[in-house]
């Protein structure tokens, strides 16, 4: 593997603070460890003060584990040759990175980037240049060229690498489409501090000697590796997010001696990208991320049955399903507005605090606890007031009070919330009996969630409530499975299409609509692959189909060991057949197999026989390749409404429902009584052994909607 335990890219910003929600054009950070993306995804950083509390955190965080750490960040680290020396005095890249550092004045929403660049002008190029592109459109800088209109440049227009790299901008250009001499001139700054502040732990490529230092920073542009950017980003998503994510695993998985190849460079004063010339390499690492990861394929024998079995007990066929099978959908990631209904990949922790800060419960008035007194209280109120998103710019004094509105974030100075119905109030104090306890109506910061904290777990179907908490929580895209891709297969001459007129010994095909609404209701994609005569080369042709186009195939029909059973006999001469005879009923045969490594499901053909093992096999079994772990379906105990006497020897599945709180159970226990699945609303589960069922007696009661 690569010299680096961990692999962290960041897409810089020279501009002023993009704002809470996250947006392209902004600074990002994608971190990969031992060769896989880190959880939560992409990190969105709104301002370079954040950026580098964060990156000071990651390095910290780093050393205490033990482990080395590479950093690569998407703007130049030198000027073309002779600029260094020019403005320093030396020759020397790093000499530019303090000069920088002791001159720029940055905050989130301004900076003097422009005018320092047209002093530099005025010192080194008479006002002409090097530096070109005023970003302000109301104010000139003396010296600075809006355009390259009269703009003359004492050093070479690019470095050695950017001649070289497709697309690249030249560093002298702060301001228009593709500019990255403002990224330059804010990210330098910011390397400076984090180097001053962690020395001598950082070594800087290809500037310094590599050797021991646990840390690396270095110059990589995502543009090497656009191709898996652009199909990355044509599933959704920010490009920024993507193309952090994607090269930090690219770098990650490399090989060592390819990684070490990259980083044979002599490029002492104008620096070098690291990548350049082994693109190729990095496009193949970054394929391999994202939906183009897919887990392995199950084994041939996954379905095998133990020597020597032949009746198989319901809770021994569910434990070798589970022991036996893994998730086969590859994994994605996905705004949240795409990700209801989803399977969650990793699990996902909180990026930032629910509340993010103290708040108020309540509409009323704030003040420090502290300084109440005895007895009744009698508080000077400031002007002004604190809202929900417009927070009051300033500290409340100790023994003052300031009107505060539900959800507003608490001032300094501030830690309890009277109510407003608690208080007489004129317009220049406020009035309260005593009592109030210290932080009263106030919630404290993180009280829901805290930064970290893990969220949801992996294998969690999303719903409406975890796209709150997601958001809540600073998320703006999760990781996630593929939609499972079921394809459904009818099969048998006596099979036609409703609508169609029926010969003497057909009938409709009452399966198929029913497995698809079943998949359908469990989350996943469907695909109709129709009805299959008994015809072996044309239920070959729809397998082939199926395995090509879906991660599972049900089929139904055909699975037993008869002249026309050609499921069977298609899996058995593929070599991955099992045909488990369960001790259940209804339903005993079930042929299981793979073919071309897709798991194919042989159900009964009576329908009723079939709904009972898709609920009780192929669900739970379809919800691990799903990625979404073992279901265990919901249930509870009802006392019986019904009467029954049950022979050992199968477990059996009535098709029932709840009335006046008891289970009730279809008249008929007959197979073939479709009316009977439409009438139900779940299903009767009794034991293996012998029962004998009087009113009043309890049954568990597993309605159709726990299976979803």
């Amino acid at each position: 593997m690569t010299p680096f335990d961990s692999v962290a890219i960041v897409d810089w910003s020279g501009g002023n603070d993009t704002g809470a929600r996250p947006r392209r054009d902004a600074i990002w950070l994608g971190l990969a460890r031992a060769g896989e993306a880190q959880r939560p995804p992409p990190r969105y950083l709104r301002n370079r003060l954040e950026a580098e509390e964060t990156l000071e955190t990651l390095i910290e965080s780093e050393r205490t584990a033990g482990r080395r750490l590479l950093i690569g960040f998407d703007f130049p680290f030198g000027f073309p040759a002779g600029f260094a020396a020019a403005l320093t005095g030396r020759a020397d890249p790093l000499a530019v990175w303090h000069w920088l550092e002791a001159r720029i004045e940055d905050s989130p929403r301004a900076n003097n980037r422009f005018a320092l660049a047209g002093a530099i002008n005025r010192a080194l190029g008479g006002g002409r240049g090097p530096f070109w592109g005023n970003g302000r459109p109301a104010l000139d800088v003396p010296g600075l060229p809006r355009t390259k209109a009269d703009y003359a440049n004492p050093f070479p227009e690019r470095r050695a690498a950017e001649r070289i790299a497709r697309g690249s901008f030249t560093c002298w250009q702060l301001a228009g489409a593709g500019a990255v001499g403002s990224q330059v001139l804010m990210g330098l700054p910011v390397l400076e501090r984090l180097r001053r502040r962690f020395a001598p732990d950082v070594a800087v490529w290809p500037f310094q000697p590599l050797a021991g230092a646990p840390v690396i920073f270095a110059e990589i542009w995502p543009t090497l590796i656009d191709g898996a950017v652009k199909r990355a980003t044509a599933r959704g998503g920010i490009r920024d997010a993507h193309q952090v994510d994607l090269l930090a695993v690219a770098l990650a998985r490399l090989p060592r001696g390819d990684l070490i190849a990259m980083l044979d460079c002599d490029a002492a004063e104008e620096g070098w990208i690291m990548g350049l010339g082994h693109e190729k390499k990095l496009e193949q690492a970054a394929a391999q991320h994202g939906t183009d990861l897919r887990p392995p394929p199950l084994r041939d024998d996954c379905f095998a049955l133990p020597a020597g079995v032949d009746w198989t007990p319901v809770d021994d066929a569910l434990a070798l399903l589970r022991d036996r099978l893994h998730p086969v959908v590859a994994t994605t990631s996905a705004p949240l507005g795409k990700a209801l209904g989803r399977i969650l990949a990793q699990d996902v922790t909180a990026r930032r605090a629910n509340p993010p800060q103290p708040n108020s419960a309540v509409d009323g008035y704030g003040f420090a606890h502290s300084a109440l007194g005895g007895g009744d209280q009698l508080l000077p109120l400031l002007p002004g007031r604190a809202a929900a998103g417009v927070p009051f710019d300033g500290t409340v004094p100790a023994g003052h009070a300031l009107r505060v509105l539900t959800g507003a974030a608490l001032p300094e100075g501030v830690d309890t919330v009277i109510l407003q119905e608690d208080v007489t109030a004129s317009d220049t104090q406020i009035a309260f009996r005593p009592g109030i306890r210290p932080g009263a109506n106030t919630r404290r910061a993180g009280e829901d969630v805290e930064p970290g904290q893990t969220i949801l777990a992996a294998g969690r179907r999303l719903t409406p409530a975890d796209l709150a908490l997601a958001s809540a929580t600073g998320l703006a895209d999760l990781p996630l499975r593929q939609r499972l891709r079921v394809a459904v297969i009818s099969t048998g001459d006596e099979l036609i299409e409703p609508g169609d007129t029926p010969a003497p010994g057909q009938i409709f095909d009452a399966n198929r609509p029913m497995l698809l609404g079943l998949a359908a209701e469990f989350g996943f994609e469907t695909l109709d692959l129709g009805r299959i005569p008994d015809n072996r080369d044309t239920l070959r042709a729809a397998f082939d189909r199926g395995a090509r186009e879906a991660d599972v195939i049900l089929t139904s029909g055909g699975a037993s060991a008869g002249d026309e059973d050609h499921v069977s006999a298609l899996l058995n001469a593929a070599g991955a057949m099992a045909e488990w005879r369960i001790a259940v009923k209804p339903g005993r045969p079930l042929a299981l197999g793979l073919w071309n490594d897709t798991p194919v499901f042989g159900l009964p053909g009576n329908p009723v026989a079939a709904l009972v093992c898709t609920l009780i096999f192929a669900r739970p079994a379809m919800g691990l390749l799903a990625g979404a772990g073992w279901h265990e379906p919901q249930g509870f105990d009802l006392p019986a409404a019904f009467s029954k006497t049950k022979k050992p020897g199968r477990r059996e599945y009535l098709r029932a429902r709840m009335r006046d709180g008891r289970a009730e159970v279809f008249p008929s226990e007959g197979s073939g009584r479709i009316s009977g699945l439409s009438w139900a609303e779940g299903l009767v589960e009794l034991p293996d052994g012998a029962a004998r069922i009087t009113p009043g007696t309890p049954v568990r009661y597993l309605p159709f909607s726990g299976f979803l």
